[in-house]
């Protein structure tokens, strides 16, 4: 019972975070305030919690299956059109992929200071779960590992938005007003909603789907879609639900962690991140008009975060979410691929 009052008392400041983020005009304000309130209960206030308190996963699991939902609603015929332009920037991922790699294992393993086995596991552009969990097999320091790993998804959801913001000279995306759910969705929906999701998370897991919770369910809606069986309307104010839920789970990520590691981790990772979305800007400016797609799509589907999370950006913006969840997903495979045979040339000693 207390982890339960735990989690919803959590939820609640979340939710009154997103709405001061709003108020403020934050771009992606249902996602940035409750992780920033979030962050801050898991590094101030966590002798508060209960004693091995950790946010419910399987909540997480839940609103990530709506988020993929809202995208796969999104397909349209138009985007398997795209196949030859699709694979000029799946090509130009994979380089992205490597350099992004190199430039950060500098980073940590010369500026950092971090061992070889830790940089180079804190150095990947992708693969959250599976650079964990190679990098504990490989003797890498978990803690280290862990945290830049989360700490370069939140920089890049957090600088994303505000950089677009501050480069367009206006609030963009849900801070501007955009959205692509529907406010006038009827209650009678919601249980056939809820039947994708489920379809989806099932079919994700037994497939073995990279990001399944996601992709499983971005599958489902996107046949509905195409098929006309069904076109899923997500309400509004169930994204905004995902939103804090996702924001919740990324803040309290930071729990135990002392301030002088975390300070530390920080300027690391806005040093890396930062290399990372000069490179991705360059292959964006070099790909707008052989993909014809805007420079921003173009960005956010190279900017190296979670693919929820950057789902939820492209959302946010408008910006083909369909498009960006797959480069994002084409991302994670060449990335698992690479680390898949970094640890066998380890086990060879070579």
């Amino acid at each position: 019972m207390p982890r339960t009052a735990a989690t919803l008392g959590l939820l609640a400041l979340a939710a009154l975070a997103g709405l001061l983020a709003r108020a403020l005009g934050l771009p992606l304000p249902f996602l940035l305030g409750p992780l920033i309130a979030a962050g801050s209960v898991a590094t101030v206030w966590s002798r508060r919690l209960p004693e091995g308190y950790v946010f419910p996963p399987w909540l997480r699991l839940v609103f990530i299956a709506v988020i993929g939902l809202m995208i796969g609603a999104q397909v349209r015929a138009e985007l398997f059109a795209a196949a030859p332009r699709l694979a000029v920037s799946f090509a130009a991922l994979v380089l992205f992929a490597a350099l992004a790699h190199a430039g950060n294992y500098i980073i940590f393993r010369r500026l950092g200071g971090y061992d070889r086995a830790t940089a180079f596991y804190a150095s990947t552009p992708g693969g959250l779960f599976e650079s964990i969990a190679l990098g504990e097999a490989a003797g890498a320091d978990l803690t280290r590992l862990t945290l830049q790993q989360f700490l370069r998804i939140i920089v890049v959801v957090t600088a994303l938005p505000l950089g677009l913001s501050l480069w367009l000279g206006e609030p963009v995306g849900s801070a501007g007003g955009a959205t692509l759910a529907k406010d006038a969705v009827p209650w009678s929906d919601l249980p056939v909603i809820a039947l994708a999701g489920v379809a989806g998370l099932v079919g994700g897991r037994a497939l073995r789907l990279p990001a399944g919770q996601l992709t499983g369910p971005l599958a489902v809606a996107a046949a509905l879609s195409l098929t006309g069986a069904v076109h899923l309307d997500i309400p509004q104010w169930l994204v905004n639900v995902a939103q804090v839920v996702v924001g919740c789970a990324l803040g309290m990520r930071f729990t135990g962690l002392s301030r002088g590691l975390l300070l530390r981790g920080a300027w690391l990772a806005l040093l890396s991140v930062g290399s990372m979305l000069v490179l991705a800007a360059l292959c964006a400016a070099l790909l707008v008009r052989v993909v014809n797609e805007p420079f921003d799509v173009m960005l956010i589907s190279f900017a190296p975060g979670g693919v929820t999370e950057m789902a939820l950006v492209a959302l946010s913006l408008q910006a083909n979410p369909a498009f960006v969840t797959l480069h994002h997903v084409w991302r994670i495979l060449v990335t698992v691929l690479g680390l898949g045979l970094a640890a066998r040339w380890q086990r060879r000693g070579l």
